[in-house]
């Protein structure tokens, strides 16, 4: 199916909205099964931690449709960091669906530390961390290492072919640096992800994906430069 840059300008805000929304109820459920006492509470709030598994998979679809929605217009302006985006952001969604699966493994296995009556709690202690671990090192290599990245792609070639107005890129390729600068600082354990300066370094970037969001559904697409003369490659 074919969609004008006005439908296409839609879809995207829309997806935009809807990963940023999703992401922070996902987050949000999750935390009784994150919580230090998880191989109990993985079992007690198991729908609780499911939804926010469906709200990760939402975040992983309306991922993958800002970047496939937005790669017809814009490898009119640079087709291979548009495929780079594109192939980015598939991989960014592979990364968050490895940690949808972590928790929801979670879930099993706080349920059958139950069943078992607490018997090897060892053992399921040890692989209860390890999921955990799966999920915190996919939660900051998606949404932060993978994010930064490709937030930078998509928002050059705004900047450079005047797609929406500059100051939205401008805020992106700023926005972009900081997320990643953070998700090697996490790597590194120089500060915590979830922290004060986490969220620092987190707002730029999520400032940008809303007002993006919101002029492509009000304003969409300069129309103007919609067709360039040329097509750079790089």
């Amino acid at each position: 199916m074919n969609f004008t840059s006005r439908q296409s300008a839609r879809i995207v805000g829309v997806l935009f909205i809807l990963a940023a929304v999703t992401s922070i109820i996902g987050l949000a459920l999750y935390q009784p099964a994150l919580s230090s006492d998880y191989l109990t509470n993985g079992s007690k709030h198991a729908n609780q931690t499911i939804l926010g598994a469906v709200m990760e998979l939402i975040l992983v679809v309306s991922a993958i449709g800002t970047a496939t929605t937005m790669f017809p217009i814009l490898r009119k302006h640079n087709e291979t960091i548009a495929l780079w985006h594109v192939c980015f952001r598939f991989l960014e969604a592979i990364i968050i669906t490895v940690g949808v699966i972590s928790m929801l493994s979670l879930v099993t296995l706080s349920r059958e530390f139950i069943a078992a009556g607490a018997v090897n709690a060892a053992s399921f202690q040890a692989s209860g961390t390890s999921l955990k671990a799966v999920h915190d090192w996919t939660f900051l290599l998606g949404p932060n290492f993978m994010l930064g990245i490709n937030t930078a792609m998509y928002s050059y070639i705004f900047y450079k072919s005047k797609l929406i107005p500059r100051f939205i890129p401008i805020l992106g390729l700023v926005g972009s640096a900081l997320i990643f600068l953070c998700a090697v600082l996490v790597m590194f354990g120089v500060i915590d992800q979830v922290s004060v300066w986490g969220a620092v370094f987190a707002i730029p970037v999520a400032a940008n994906e809303m007002i993006l969001a919101v002029w492509l559904l009000v304003k969409g697409f300069n129309e103007s430069a919609l067709a360039p003369t040329n097509k750079p490659s790089v």
